[in-house]
C-alpha cells in the first residue's frame, strides 16, 4: 500500500493539471464532433446515436461470456419492434371460432369432442427442461431446508398455507411459485430428487387444497407454480398416491388462471399467467382452445409489456431475465409436442438479450439497477444460451434507457433514462443518472442494488432505502431523493424527461465517449435541473466527469443548498484519502491503481462512508463509498472529477 501511496501522491499535481485543463478541451472536442452528432432529445421521442465503436458479447460453447470481434452473422441488436412481430398466429375459420367460444367460457372439452365424456387430466409429453437451478439450494432441499437468498429455512417447519404471513416476498416465489423445483431437478438425478419433490408437493396440497386468497393465489404466483409442474411434471408424477391429485389440481390451477390471468399486478404477472395457459394448453388432456386462447393473449402481454427496443418496462435486470426464461420454458413445451411456436415468441428472445447483455460488466455479471443485485456470470450465460440467441450488447437506447460505453477492458454502464412509471415498477428506485464501471473484471463504481431481494439475507425493513437516489452513485440534492420512492415498490412525482446526447470526441490524448444527460428530477421543488457529463477514453485509462446543476429559468435563486456526489466503491478494493483531500486511492485486488480526483474550484469537501453492495447470491457486502458533500448556490453550480488509471 506504501507504494500505491507514494504513486497516488506521484501523480496528484500531473491529474489535477489534467483536470483543469482538459475540461475545457472535452466541450471543445464535443463542439467540432457537433456537426455528426443529435442534438439532445427526450427519450420518449428517439434514441441515442449508435453509430460509435461496438463491443461484442456472446455466449460460447462452454457457456462462458466474453467480448470479443464476431465476423459471424449475428442478430442486430438496434432492430425495433413492428405491430407484426407481436401478432397472435394467423387461424382459420374454424380455429378463430374454438379461441372465441373458449374466451366466452365454454370447456375445451366441450368444444373438441361434444359427445364424449371428459378425460382424465393427463401431461401429454415429458418436457426437456432447458434452465439449470441454483445447484447450492437443490442441495439444501435434499438435506431438508429452503436456501433462499442465504437464508435456510426448514421444510419441517414450513408454513405452506396461502394465507401465512411469514413468507417474505422471496419465500413466496421460491414456496408458492415451486421455483424449488428447478433447483432441485438441477442438483442431483429424478431418483434422488423425486421424493423430496413430492413430499413438499403434499404438503403444499395438503395446505392448498383448493383455489382461494393470499400470496398463493397471486396470478404471478400461480403461473409459475403451473409452468414448474408442467416442465418438471416427471419429480412428482411417478408417486402413484401424488399423481391423481396433482393432476386434478394442474387441472384446476389451468382454469383458475382462465378466469383470472386478467387480474395481474403487473406486466411481468400477466406474461407469467398467458405463459402458462399457453403451457397448458400444450400439455394437458383437450387443450387446444386453451392454446389458442392463450397464444393470442401473451402476444398482447408481450406487446404491452415490453418496449419497442427489447427491454421490459420495469427496466430491472431481474424483470428481463424472468421474461427470457418464461419463454425459454414455453418454446420446450412446444418442443415437446413437436409443434412450432409462434414467430412472435422467437421474435421476442431475439429481443430480450440484447439489452441484458448491454447490462454485463467486464467478468460477465449484471449491473445493480433497479433493485437487481449483481447477478453472476455463469447465471446470465446459462439464460442466454439455452435461448439460443447470439448477439451484440443494446447500446441504441430508447425505453431502456442503460447506456453502455467501453474502451479497452473498462466497461462504463450510465441511467440515462426516467425511472419507470409506478405501473410498470416492482421495486423502482430513483436511480436517474447513476453510473457503474468496471476495470478487466474488477467493478469500481457501482450502486448498493438489492431492492428486489430484500427478505433474504438483505433485511426487509431496508428495502426502500436500496431505492433511494442516495444508494445509487450519483448526486443528491438536500438529502431528497430525484424521484419520490414509496413503499411496495412504487415511485411517485420527480423525473418526468431526460435529454441525451452521444457522440465520439478526437482529443489531443486520444478518442473518447462521450455522454451527457440531464434530468428534471429536482425542478420542480428546487428549480435546479442535473446535468452530467460521462468522458470514457477509448483506452479505458481515464474517466471524466462533470456534474452541472442549470437554473430552470433565467433567474436562478438565492441562497444555498446542500449537495452530495457519491461513488459507491466496489468489494475489495482498498480506499484512502489523499493528503489535500482532493482525491483518493483505489487499490484494487490485484495490485492496480486507480486515482480520483475533484477539481481544485469544485465546492465541497471529499470524504469516506460506509456503504453496502448486494451480490449476485442476494447477501450484503461491506463496502465504502467516496462522498463530494457540501453547500452551493441555489442559482447553480459545477463539480469536475476524474477517475484515472495510474498503474
Amino acid at each position: 500500500m506504501t507504494d500505491r501511496l507514494d504513486s497516488l501522491h506521484a501523480g496528484e499535481a500531473r491529474a489535477e493539471t489534467d483536470l483543469n485543463a482538459e475540461n475545457g478541451a472535452v466541450e471543445t472536442g464535443a463542439s467540432e464532433a457537433g456537426a455528426d452528432s443529435q442534438l439532445a432529445i427526450p427519450l420518449s421521442g428517439g434514441s441515442a446515436r449508435s453509430g460509435d465503436r461496438t463491443d461484442d458479447l456472446v455466449v460460447d460453447a462452454q457457456g462462458s461470456t466474453v467480448e470479443r470481434e464476431v465476423n459471424a452473422r449475428i442478430l442486430e441488436p438496434s432492430r425495433a419492434l413492428v405491430p407484426s412481430d407481436l401478432a397472435a398466429p394467423t387461424l382459420g375459420a374454424a380455429d378463430r371460432f374454438l379461441r372465441f367460444a373458449y374466451r366466452m367460457g365454454i370447456p375445451g372439452h366441450t368444444l373438441t369432442s361434444p359427445l364424449k365424456r371428459p378425460a382424465r387430466p393427463r401431461v401429454a409429453a415429458i418436457v426437456d427442461g432447458p434452465l439449470s437451478g441454483d445447484r447450492a439450494s437443490g442441495v439444501a432441499l435434499r438435506a431438508g431446508h429452503f436456501l433462499v437468498h442465504g437464508v435456510k429455512a426448514p421444510i419441517a417447519q414450513m408454513d405452506f398455507a396461502s394465507s401465512s404471513v411469514r413468507l417474505t416476498p422471496p419465500f413466496q416465489r421460491v414456496v408458492h411459485g415451486f421455483a424449488w423445483m428447478r433447483d432441485l431437478a438441477g442438483a442431483c438425478p429424478r431418483q434422488q430428487a423425486a421424493p423430496v419433490a413430492s413430499r413438499i408437493t403434499a404438503r403444499w396440497l395438503d395446505a392448498n387444497p383448493r383455489p382461494g386468497k393470499g400470496a398463493a393465489w397471486d396470478v404471478e404466483q400461480v403461473g409459475n407454480r403451473l409452468l414448474a409442474w408442467l416442465v418438471h411434471a416427471p419429480l412428482v408424477l411417478d408417486d402413484v398416491k401424488l399423481r391423481d391429485r396433482l393432476l386434478d389440481s394442474m387441472a384446476e390451477t389451468a382454469r383458475w388462471l382462465d378466469r383470472n390471468v386478467g387480474k395481474a399486478q403487473d406486466g411481468i404477472g400477466l406474461i407469467t399467467g398467458w405463459t402458462a395457459i399457453v403451457a397448458a394448453g400444450l400439455l394437458l388432456s383437450d387443450g387446444r382452445a386453451r392454446r389458442l386462447f392463450g397464444e393470442a393473449g401473451l402476444a398482447r402481454a408481450l406487446g404491452d409489456c415490453i418496449a419497442e427496443d427489447g427491454g421490459v418496462l420495469s427496466r430491472s435486470p431481474l424483470a428481463q431475465m424472468d421474461a427470457l426464461a418464461l419463454l425459454v420454458e414455453l418454446t420446450a413445451c412446444y418442443e415437446a409436442t413437436d409443434r412450432d411456436p409462434p414467430e412472435a415468441i422467437a421474435t421476442m428472445m431475439e429481443l430480450l438479450v440484447p439489452p441484458l447483455l448491454g447490462l454485463l460488466h467486464g467478468e460477465a455479471g449484471l449491473g445493480n439497477w433497479q433493485g437487481s443485485g449483481a447477478t453472476p456470470t455463469e447465471k446470465v450465460a446459462a439464460l442466454v444460451r439455452a435461448s439460443g440467441v447470439r448477439t451484440r450488447p443494446l447500446k441504441d437506447v430508447r425505453q431502456w434507457g442503460y447506456q453502455r460505453a467501453t474502451g479497452a477492458k473498462t466497461v462504463l454502464q450510465f441511467d440515462a433514462a426516467p425511472p419507470p412509471l409506478p405501473r410498470h415498477a416492482r421495486t423502482g428506485c430513483a436511480s436517474t443518472l447513476a453510473f457503474e464501471m468496471s476495470d478487466n473484471g474488477q467493478r469500481l463504481i457501482v450502486n448498493c442494488g438489492g431492492a428486489a431481494l430484500a427478505g433474504g439475507m438483505v433485511p426487509h425493513r431496508i428495502e426502500q432505502g436500496l431505492r433511494a437516489t442516495a444508494a445509487h452513485s450519483t448526486l443528491v440534492l438536500d438529502d431528497v431523493n430525484s424521484t419520490a420512492v414509496h413503499i411496495k415498490g412504487q415511485l411517485g412525482s420527480g423525473v418526468n424527461e431526460v435529454e441525451v446526447d452521444r457522440r465520439q470526441l478526437k482529443t489531443n490524448q486520444g478518442a473518447a465517449t462521450r455522454i451527457e444527460a440531464t434530468h428534471d428530477g429536482y425542478a420542480a421543488r428546487y428549480g435546479l435541473h442535473h446535468r452530467r457529463i460521462l468522458v470514457l477514453r477509448d483506452d479505458g485509462s481515464e474517466l471524466r466527469g462533470e456534474d452541472v446543476l442549470v437554473p430552470v429559468g433565467k433567474k436562478g435563486k438565492r441562497g444555498k443548498i446542500g449537495f452530495a456526489i457519491r461513488f459507491h466503491i466496489g468489494q475489495g478494493i482498498d480506499l484512502r484519502l489523499s493528503d489535500d483531500r482532493r482525491g483518493a486511492s483505489l487499490g484494487l485486488p490485484d495490485g492496480r491503481l486507480w486515482q480520483f480526483r475533484v477539481a481544485g474550484d469544485a465546492a465541497g469537501e471529499l470524504g469516506i462512508e460506509e456503504s453496502m453492495w448486494v451480490d449476485g447470491q442476494g447477501r450484503p457486502q461491506p463496502i465504502e463509498q467516496l462522498t463530494l458533500q457540501g453547500l452551493t448556490s441555489r442559482s447553480g453550480g459545477s463539480f469536475s472529477w476524474l477517475f484515472k488509471r495510474m498503474s
